[in-house]
Protein backbone atom coordinates (compact mmCIF):
# COMPACT_ATOMS: atom_id res chain seq x y z
CA UNK A 1 0.00 0.00 0.00
CA UNK A 2 1.60 3.20 -0.71
CA UNK A 3 0.78 6.61 1.30
CA UNK A 4 -1.30 7.81 -2.18
CA UNK A 5 -3.05 4.90 -3.08
CA UNK A 6 -6.81 5.79 -3.12
CA UNK A 7 -5.61 9.61 -4.28
CA UNK A 8 -6.47 10.54 -8.33
CA UNK A 9 -4.76 13.21 -10.18
CA UNK A 10 -5.64 14.40 -13.66
CA UNK A 11 -2.53 16.03 -14.70
CA UNK A 12 -2.27 17.88 -18.23
CA UNK A 13 0.97 19.07 -17.91
CA UNK A 14 4.24 18.21 -20.45
CA UNK A 15 8.10 18.75 -19.93
CA UNK A 16 9.41 19.22 -15.95
CA UNK A 17 7.60 20.56 -13.17
CA UNK A 18 4.37 18.99 -13.60
CA UNK A 19 5.47 16.02 -14.46
CA UNK A 20 8.13 15.51 -11.62
CA UNK A 21 5.03 16.81 -9.17
CA UNK A 22 2.85 13.93 -10.58
CA UNK A 23 5.40 11.53 -10.30
CA UNK A 24 6.27 11.92 -7.57
CA UNK A 25 2.49 11.10 -6.62
CA UNK A 26 2.47 8.03 -8.62
CA UNK A 27 5.72 6.54 -6.72
CA UNK A 28 3.67 6.69 -3.98
CA UNK A 29 0.43 4.93 -5.32
CA UNK A 30 -1.52 7.63 -6.41
CA UNK A 31 -3.58 7.07 -9.83
CA UNK A 32 -1.92 9.61 -12.27
CA UNK A 33 -3.95 10.07 -15.52
CA UNK A 34 -1.78 11.52 -17.81
CA UNK A 35 -3.96 13.89 -20.39
CA UNK A 36 -2.17 14.14 -24.03
CA UNK A 37 -2.72 16.44 -26.52
CA UNK A 38 -2.99 14.55 -30.07
CA UNK A 39 0.82 15.22 -30.58
CA UNK A 40 1.96 13.53 -27.25
CA UNK A 41 4.29 15.26 -24.85
CA UNK A 42 7.20 16.51 -25.88
CA UNK A 43 9.69 15.02 -24.00
CA UNK A 44 8.38 11.69 -25.81
CA UNK A 45 11.07 12.83 -28.28
CA UNK A 46 13.70 13.66 -26.65
CA UNK A 47 16.94 11.51 -26.72
CA UNK A 48 18.89 9.65 -25.30
CA UNK A 49 16.02 6.51 -25.55
CA UNK A 50 16.51 3.17 -23.80
CA UNK A 51 14.37 0.36 -24.63
CA UNK A 52 12.21 2.26 -27.15
CA UNK A 53 11.45 5.22 -24.91
CA UNK A 54 13.09 8.72 -23.93
CA UNK A 55 15.00 8.26 -20.57
CA UNK A 56 13.43 11.52 -19.31
CA UNK A 57 10.11 10.96 -20.78
CA UNK A 58 10.29 7.32 -18.45
CA UNK A 59 11.99 8.67 -15.50
CA UNK A 60 9.14 11.40 -15.14
CA UNK A 61 6.17 9.66 -16.52
CA UNK A 62 6.93 5.93 -14.70
CA UNK A 63 3.58 4.38 -12.94
CA UNK A 64 1.05 6.86 -14.75
CA UNK A 65 -1.75 6.07 -17.50
CA UNK A 66 -1.91 8.03 -20.62
CA UNK A 67 -5.21 9.04 -22.14
CA UNK A 68 -5.09 11.35 -25.46
CA UNK A 69 -7.60 13.83 -25.75
CA UNK A 70 -8.47 17.21 -28.36
CA UNK A 71 -9.07 19.26 -25.65
CA UNK A 72 -10.47 21.57 -28.42
CA UNK A 73 -13.19 19.11 -29.88
CA UNK A 74 -16.79 18.98 -27.97
CA UNK A 75 -16.10 15.13 -27.42
CA UNK A 76 -12.54 16.24 -25.98
CA UNK A 77 -13.94 18.37 -23.15
CA UNK A 78 -16.80 15.56 -22.55
CA UNK A 79 -13.72 12.85 -22.05
CA UNK A 80 -11.85 15.46 -19.69
CA UNK A 81 -15.31 16.72 -18.02
CA UNK A 82 -15.83 13.06 -16.96
CA UNK A 83 -12.73 12.17 -15.64
CA UNK A 84 -12.67 15.53 -13.46
CA UNK A 85 -16.07 14.11 -11.65
CA UNK A 86 -14.09 11.44 -9.45
CA UNK A 87 -10.76 13.19 -9.52
CA UNK A 88 -8.98 14.43 -6.31
CA UNK A 89 -5.86 16.49 -8.01
CA UNK A 90 -6.29 18.18 -11.75
CA UNK A 91 -3.21 19.99 -12.62
CA UNK A 92 -2.20 22.32 -15.64
CA UNK A 93 1.10 23.90 -16.99
CA UNK A 94 -0.95 25.84 -19.62
CA UNK A 95 0.61 29.53 -20.08
CA UNK A 96 -2.20 31.47 -17.95
CA UNK A 97 -5.70 32.55 -19.72
CA UNK A 98 -5.25 28.91 -22.07
CA UNK A 99 -6.54 26.68 -19.52
CA UNK A 100 -9.65 29.30 -19.26
CA UNK A 101 -10.43 29.44 -23.11
CA UNK A 102 -10.62 25.77 -23.36
CA UNK A 103 -13.14 25.99 -20.46
CA UNK A 104 -11.75 24.30 -17.37
CA UNK A 105 -10.31 26.80 -15.33
CA UNK A 106 -10.60 26.83 -11.44
CA UNK A 107 -14.29 27.87 -10.95
CA UNK A 108 -15.67 25.76 -13.77
CA UNK A 109 -13.59 22.67 -12.41
CA UNK A 110 -15.14 23.32 -8.94
CA UNK A 111 -18.23 23.43 -10.05
CA UNK A 112 -17.72 20.28 -11.31
CA UNK A 113 -16.21 19.07 -8.59
CA UNK A 114 -16.08 20.81 -5.33
CA UNK A 115 -13.61 18.70 -3.51
CA UNK A 116 -10.83 19.12 -6.06
CA UNK A 117 -7.62 20.02 -5.97
CA UNK A 118 -6.51 22.20 -8.62
CA UNK A 119 -2.84 23.50 -9.15
CA UNK A 120 -1.66 25.63 -12.09
CA UNK A 121 1.79 25.63 -12.72
CA UNK A 122 3.36 27.97 -15.04
CA UNK A 123 6.58 30.41 -15.07
CA UNK A 124 5.88 33.59 -13.64
CA UNK A 125 2.03 32.64 -11.89
CA UNK A 126 -1.35 34.07 -13.52
CA UNK A 127 -0.98 37.48 -12.19
CA UNK A 128 1.29 39.92 -12.12
CA UNK A 129 3.97 42.15 -15.20
CA UNK A 130 5.42 39.00 -16.29
CA UNK A 131 2.32 36.90 -15.79
CA UNK A 132 2.16 36.39 -19.87
CA UNK A 133 5.96 36.63 -20.32
CA UNK A 134 6.88 32.92 -22.22
CA UNK A 135 10.03 31.11 -20.79
CA UNK A 136 11.65 28.08 -19.84
CA UNK A 137 13.77 27.24 -16.56
CA UNK A 138 16.77 29.33 -17.51
CA UNK A 139 15.05 32.53 -18.33
CA UNK A 140 13.54 32.21 -15.32
CA UNK A 141 16.78 31.76 -13.82
CA UNK A 142 17.95 35.40 -15.42
CA UNK A 143 15.06 37.23 -14.42
CA UNK A 144 15.24 36.09 -10.59
CA UNK A 145 19.05 36.68 -10.42
CA UNK A 146 20.57 33.23 -10.09
CA UNK A 147 21.90 33.18 -13.28
CA UNK A 148 23.93 36.38 -12.51
CA UNK A 149 26.08 34.09 -9.81
CA UNK A 150 26.16 31.36 -12.26
CA UNK A 151 29.39 32.72 -13.59
CA UNK A 152 32.86 31.76 -15.12
CA UNK A 153 35.78 33.02 -13.11
CA UNK A 154 35.39 36.45 -15.77
CA UNK A 155 31.98 36.89 -14.42
CA UNK A 156 30.49 35.90 -17.73
CA UNK A 157 27.05 33.80 -16.80
CA UNK A 158 26.99 30.38 -18.10
CA UNK A 159 24.52 28.03 -18.86
CA UNK A 160 23.55 26.07 -15.73
CA UNK A 161 24.01 22.46 -15.37
CA UNK A 162 20.03 21.95 -13.56
CA UNK A 163 16.82 23.16 -14.20
CA UNK A 164 16.83 24.20 -10.54
CA UNK A 165 13.41 26.64 -11.18
CA UNK A 166 11.46 23.90 -13.02
CA UNK A 167 12.26 21.69 -10.32
CA UNK A 168 11.72 23.93 -7.63
CA UNK A 169 8.21 24.36 -8.65
CA UNK A 170 7.41 20.65 -9.01
CA UNK A 171 8.68 20.22 -5.23
CA UNK A 172 6.62 23.54 -4.43
CA UNK A 173 3.50 22.37 -5.96
CA UNK A 174 3.64 18.43 -4.74
CA UNK A 175 3.97 20.38 -1.16
CA UNK A 176 1.13 22.51 -1.99
CA UNK A 177 -0.83 19.84 -3.07
CA UNK A 178 -0.32 17.79 -0.24
CA UNK A 179 -1.23 20.31 2.08
CA UNK A 180 -4.71 20.88 0.44
CA UNK A 181 -5.17 17.31 1.01
CA UNK A 182 -4.32 17.22 4.13
CA UNK A 183 -6.64 20.24 5.05
CA UNK A 184 -9.29 18.77 2.56
CA UNK A 185 -10.05 16.19 5.18
CA UNK A 186 -10.80 18.43 7.86
CA UNK A 187 -13.12 21.08 5.87
CA UNK A 188 -14.30 18.70 2.98
CA UNK A 189 -13.49 21.35 0.02
CA UNK A 190 -10.99 21.38 -2.54
CA UNK A 191 -8.72 24.44 -3.28
CA UNK A 192 -6.67 26.42 -5.85
CA UNK A 193 -3.06 26.52 -5.82
CA UNK A 194 -1.03 29.20 -8.36
CA UNK A 195 2.27 28.20 -8.81
CA UNK A 196 5.21 29.54 -10.13
CA UNK A 197 8.43 28.88 -11.42
CA UNK A 198 10.15 32.21 -10.23
CA UNK A 199 8.16 32.40 -6.80
CA UNK A 200 9.41 28.76 -5.82
CA UNK A 201 12.90 29.52 -6.86
CA UNK A 202 13.24 32.92 -4.82
CA UNK A 203 13.80 31.18 -1.77
CA UNK A 204 16.40 28.77 -2.92
CA UNK A 205 19.00 32.33 -2.50
CA UNK A 206 18.22 33.25 0.84
CA UNK A 207 22.45 32.09 1.68
CA UNK A 208 23.39 33.30 -1.02
CA UNK A 209 21.17 37.05 -2.24
CA UNK A 210 20.89 38.38 1.38
CA UNK A 211 23.01 41.33 0.71
CA UNK A 212 20.46 42.06 -1.90
CA UNK A 213 17.01 40.33 0.16
CA UNK A 214 17.86 42.73 2.81
CA UNK A 215 17.69 45.79 0.60
CA UNK A 216 21.51 46.36 -0.22
CA UNK A 217 23.63 45.54 -3.29
CA UNK A 218 23.87 42.10 -5.31
CA UNK A 219 26.08 39.14 -4.82
CA UNK A 220 29.05 39.26 -6.52
CA UNK A 221 29.97 35.28 -7.22
CA UNK A 222 33.84 36.20 -6.08
CA UNK A 223 33.07 38.12 -2.97
CA UNK A 224 29.95 35.16 -1.93
CA UNK A 225 31.09 33.27 0.61
CA UNK A 226 29.34 30.18 -0.97
CA UNK A 227 29.95 30.95 -4.73
CA UNK A 228 33.57 31.31 -4.78
CA UNK A 229 34.74 34.15 -2.27
CA UNK A 230 36.12 31.68 0.34
CA UNK A 231 38.52 29.12 -0.05
CA UNK A 232 37.24 25.94 1.56
CA UNK A 233 34.12 26.36 -0.28
CA UNK A 234 35.77 26.30 -3.58
CA UNK A 235 36.94 24.19 -6.46
CA UNK A 236 40.55 23.60 -7.77
CA UNK A 237 42.08 21.94 -10.63
CA UNK A 238 43.97 19.18 -10.59
CA UNK A 239 47.11 17.72 -12.25
CA UNK A 240 45.55 15.52 -14.68
CA UNK A 241 42.91 18.52 -15.35
CA UNK A 242 40.54 16.79 -13.40
CA UNK A 243 38.78 19.02 -10.22
CA UNK A 244 38.35 18.24 -6.38
CA UNK A 245 36.13 20.80 -4.44
CA UNK A 246 36.46 21.42 -1.20
CA UNK A 247 32.95 22.12 0.39
CA UNK A 248 33.16 23.08 3.80
CA UNK A 249 34.26 26.30 5.88
CA UNK A 250 34.35 25.37 9.08
CA UNK A 251 37.43 26.22 10.56
CA UNK A 252 37.88 22.30 11.66
CA UNK A 253 38.27 21.45 8.02
CA UNK A 254 40.80 24.38 7.32
CA UNK A 255 42.89 23.01 10.43
CA UNK A 256 42.61 19.45 9.50
CA UNK A 257 43.35 20.23 5.79
CA UNK A 258 46.10 23.36 6.12
CA UNK A 259 48.01 21.19 9.24
CA UNK A 260 48.08 17.65 7.18
CA UNK A 261 50.16 20.22 4.11
CA UNK A 262 52.48 21.37 7.03
CA UNK A 263 51.05 25.07 6.97
CA UNK A 264 49.19 25.88 10.06
CA UNK A 265 50.47 29.49 9.71
CA UNK A 266 47.97 29.44 6.71
CA UNK A 267 44.64 28.97 9.03
CA UNK A 268 43.84 32.08 9.74
CA UNK A 269 43.38 33.12 6.49
CA UNK A 270 40.32 30.40 6.92
CA UNK A 271 38.48 32.90 8.69
CA UNK A 272 38.98 36.29 6.95
CA UNK A 273 35.63 37.37 5.61
CA UNK A 274 34.61 36.36 1.54
CA UNK A 275 36.57 37.99 -0.57
CA UNK A 276 39.77 38.13 1.31
CA UNK A 277 41.14 34.90 1.49
CA UNK A 278 43.00 35.33 -2.52
CA UNK A 279 46.28 34.05 -0.67
CA UNK A 280 45.13 31.00 0.85
CA UNK A 281 43.11 30.20 -2.56
CA UNK A 282 46.34 30.91 -4.53
CA UNK A 283 48.14 28.48 -1.94
CA UNK A 284 45.75 25.79 -2.54
CA UNK A 285 45.53 25.78 -6.26
CA UNK A 286 49.27 25.22 -6.29
CA UNK A 287 48.84 22.75 -4.30
CA UNK A 288 45.96 20.32 -5.70
CA UNK A 289 47.90 21.27 -8.91
CA UNK A 290 50.93 18.95 -7.77
CA UNK A 291 48.72 15.47 -7.84
CA UNK A 292 46.10 13.83 -9.94
CA UNK A 293 42.86 13.98 -8.82
CA UNK A 294 43.26 10.04 -8.06
CA UNK A 295 45.84 10.63 -6.24
CA UNK A 296 44.04 13.30 -4.12
CA UNK A 297 41.40 10.94 -3.30
CA UNK A 298 43.12 8.75 -1.77
CA UNK A 299 45.59 11.43 0.42
CA UNK A 300 42.28 12.95 1.49
CA UNK A 301 40.80 9.50 2.87
CA UNK A 302 41.95 9.81 6.73
CA UNK A 303 41.24 13.69 6.77
CA UNK A 304 38.43 15.03 8.45
CA UNK A 305 38.16 17.68 5.14
CA UNK A 306 34.61 18.22 3.30
CA UNK A 307 36.73 17.11 0.47
CA UNK A 308 34.87 15.33 -2.89
CA UNK A 309 36.30 14.76 -6.61
CA UNK A 310 34.18 16.56 -9.08
CA UNK A 311 32.97 13.61 -10.81
CA UNK A 312 30.98 13.14 -13.92
CA UNK A 313 27.28 11.50 -14.12
CA UNK A 314 28.64 8.08 -15.20
CA UNK A 315 30.85 8.30 -12.67
CA UNK A 316 28.71 9.40 -10.04
CA UNK A 317 26.18 6.40 -10.92
CA UNK A 318 28.81 4.12 -11.05
CA UNK A 319 29.81 4.82 -7.30
CA UNK A 320 28.66 1.70 -4.45
CA UNK A 321 26.38 4.31 -2.74
CA UNK A 322 24.46 4.61 -5.85
CA UNK A 323 23.68 1.23 -5.86
CA UNK A 324 23.86 0.45 -1.56
CA UNK A 325 21.17 2.87 -1.11
CA UNK A 326 18.97 1.48 -4.09
CA UNK A 327 19.38 5.01 -5.93
CA UNK A 328 19.30 3.71 -9.79
CA UNK A 329 16.91 0.85 -10.74
CA UNK A 330 16.52 -1.19 -14.17
CA UNK A 331 13.15 -2.37 -14.77
CA UNK A 332 12.00 -3.60 -18.09
CA UNK A 333 14.88 -2.84 -19.98
CA UNK A 334 15.40 0.76 -18.52
CA UNK A 335 16.88 2.79 -15.66
CA UNK A 336 15.58 4.90 -13.29
CA UNK A 337 16.35 7.64 -10.81
CA UNK A 338 14.22 5.82 -7.84
CA UNK A 339 12.21 8.04 -5.77
CA UNK A 340 14.24 10.28 -2.90
CA UNK A 341 10.87 10.02 -0.72
CA UNK A 342 10.99 6.49 0.67
CA UNK A 343 9.44 5.20 4.14
CA UNK A 344 10.80 2.38 6.39
CA UNK A 345 7.50 0.68 5.99
CA UNK A 346 7.73 0.31 2.16
CA UNK A 347 8.34 -2.86 0.62
CA UNK A 348 11.56 -2.20 -1.91
CA UNK A 349 10.30 0.58 -4.68
CA UNK A 350 9.76 -0.38 -8.19
CA UNK A 351 9.09 1.73 -11.15
CA UNK A 352 5.82 1.69 -12.26
CA UNK A 353 4.99 0.93 -16.05
CA UNK A 354 5.57 3.95 -18.46
CA UNK A 355 2.80 4.39 -20.94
Amino acid sequence: MGKLDGITVVDLTQFLPGPMLSVMMADHGATVIKVEPPGGDPARTQAPFENGKSVWFANLNRGKTSRTIDLKSAAGKAELSALIATADVFVEGFRPGVIDRLGFSYAAVSAMNPCIVYCSISAFGQTGALADHPAHDMAVQALAGFLSVNDSADGTPVVPGTAASDMAAGLTALSGVLMALLARTRTGKGDYLDIAMFDSLLPWGVHTAGSAIAGGPAPRSSQQRSLGGAAFYQIYRTRDDRHVALGGREMKFATALLTALDRPDLIGQAERPAGEQGELIAYLRGVFATRSRDEWIAWMADKDVAFAPVLDFREALDQPHIAERGLLIEADGRHHVAPPIRFAGDPPWRPGDVP
